[in-house]
């Protein structure tokens, strides 16, 4: 009976463990028309991973996404799992990698297609 509970147990912690981890990233949608994008701030919670999902609507030219801490915009401290796969042509859509971000506030902002630099809130 004792192994048969340290049994179940184990098998819990495991399904238990196999669940967190595995969690399934959120997709964020944006459009970038030219100079900017259509959303001006997001809010997105800390530890939670998510895609971000980019798509150039009426752009004549190549497009990226780029998240980086507030204050922080060098190349160098650029999250390169928000890197999209590919730059974009017009009407073309491109994903990143699954990113986590800590709390904190950082930008986002197209490097290649000058647009403001828009607030991310992770709380």
């Amino acid at each position: 009976m004792k192994k048969l509970i340290k049994s179940f147990l184990i098998t819990l912690a495991l399904t238990l463990s196999i669940n967190l981890y595995a969690q399934k990233a959120e997709t964020v949608n944006l459009t970038q028309t030219t100079g900017e994008f259509n959303k001006k701030e997001l809010t997105l919670k800390a530890g939670q991973p998510y895609v971000f999902e980019v798509k150039n609507d009426g752009v004549d030219h190549k497009l990226g996404f780029v998240i980086a801490p507030k204050g922080q915009t060098d190349e160098k401290n650029y999250i390169s799992e928000a890197y999209l796969q590919k730059t974009i042509k017009n009407g073309e859509t491109a994903t990143s990698k699954t990113v986590t971000l800590e709390k904190g506030e950082y930008v986002y902002f197209c490097p290649l297609n000058p647009t403001p630099l828009y607030t991310l809130i992770v709380k």
